[in-house]
């Protein structure tokens, strides 16, 4: 009932989500909002009735010092420098204004409120979605026995949900690379959180790799 709880549950967030960015085509703030609801709620039903267990410790967050989060430093800011070398080599290849022109007409994204957005998705939509992924999805599954499942799920999922938000931005060989880049990367998030048992160690990593993301779309919008 567990496994079932976290895998229907999950899936079944992925999908609304996508159907909201794709088909109702939404603006920014009422799928950010549907995705806080979604990404909340769910682990705290987990939590609540399933695990019967309070946040803070069922998130494991008590344990650890500073220096345990050394790791997610050093991948960070790996990932930071790697996001911004693809950008300068891949650039040629991407239509950039068309990326522009969508985000001013459906989502409403602006170079007048593109601070804003940027700041939340760097620290706020981070954490959301590294709790959702990591602290939810792959250590309940994890610390109940089914590692690989526990790895592939989630880094699969955390993959797929993102092709909601650029599937029509890329051509489709470069939505093949960026979706198994994700899947990588997810991966990798999984193994460095079983270090620490929470999901702190990839959110740091997750915070710096958006913080390239956000210095690139400053420069889609002539902001740099």
């Amino acid at each position: 009932m567990k496994k079932a709880y976290i895998i229907l549950a999950s899936l079944a967030a992925c999908i609304l989500l996508y159907f909201i960015e794709q088909v109702l085509a939404v603006d920014y703030i009422t799928k950010t909002a549907a995705k806080l609801i979604l990404f909340l709620v769910i682990p705290y039903i987990n939590l609540r009735f399933v695990k019967k267990s309070g946040i803070w410790d069922g998130l494991n967050l008590r344990r650890h010092g500073a220096s345990t989060f050394r790791l997610g430093l050093i991948l960070g800011a790996a990932s930071f420098a790697i996001i911004i070398a693809a950008y300068f080599v891949l650039k040629g290849y991407i239509d950039f204004n068309g990326i522009v022109q969508e985000l001013q007409s459906k989502s409403k994204v602006t170079p007048s409120n593109f601070i804003i957005v940027g700041l939340y998705i760097t620290f706020g939509n981070s954490l959301l979605e590294e709790f959702f992924f990591r602290g939810f999805i792959f250590l309940n599954l994890y610390n109940q026995g089914a590692k690989k499942l526990a790895y592939t799920y989630s880094s699969v999922l955390f993959g797929l949900y993102h092709i909601a938000i650029f599937k029509t931005w890329f051509n489709p060989l470069l939505i093949g690379l960026a979706l198994f880049g994700l899947i990588s990367v997810g991966i990798i998030f999984d193994w460095l959180d079983t270090k620490t048992e929470n999901f702190i160690n990839s959110w740091i990593v997750h915070i710096l790799a958006d913080s390239a993301i956000i210095i690139i779309g400053m420069r889609m919008f002539n902001m740099i």
